[in-house]
């Protein structure tokens, strides 16, 4: 049910059924309902009422870029030459495979993003062939990281 705020309250089976999910989401459901001491039925029911929600927003395969041979992951802001280029910018951003993130920020950048490259060299060939060429892209400033540290969802 939802609250004032358009938030969704959940109770504590709701919460089990998410933790077993979220941990991994080809969990059988028959081997949650055991777990959790409720029919398979019951599940399936709260889950439907879950994404109706909006609080479950879908499932996927997380890929591994390493083993493709993605191995540097970096964040870089952008310099806007003015407010009105933000939507523009954004739609060449999605064109760009190696983008995978894109914020609106406040402070000195008008949008953040996230890419994943090969390595360095390709990184700068990001950058400077697909990135700086954006039509009101004044300049960029790149973080490039190290090494995650953690990686998860927000705590049920």
């Amino acid at each position: 049910m939802k609250s004032s705020n358009n938030t969704i309250n959940i109770d504590g089976i709701d919460k089990k059924i998410l933790r077993f999910l979220m941990a991994d989401a080809r969990k059988p459901i028959l081997e949650i309902a055991r777990n959790i001491g409720i029919s398979g039925a019951a599940i399936h029911q709260r889950l439907r009422k879950l994404e109706k929600s909006g609080l479950i927003s879908g499932s996927k395969f997380v890929i591994n870029p390493k083993i493709l041979g993605y191995t540097t992951m970096a964040y870089i802001g952008i310099f806007l030459d003015k407010a009105m280029s933000n939507p523009k910018a954004v739609k060449a951003l999605e064109t760009i495979p190696e983008v995978l993130e894109c914020h609106y920020t406040t402070g000195n950048w008008s949008i953040l993003i996230k890419v994943l490259c090969k390595d360095n060299e390709h990184l700068m060939h990001v950058l400077n062939k697909n990135i700086q060429q954006i039509e009101g892209v004044s300049r960029t400033e790149t973080f490039i990281s190290l090494d995650q540290q953690i990686d998860r969802q927000i705590s049920i």
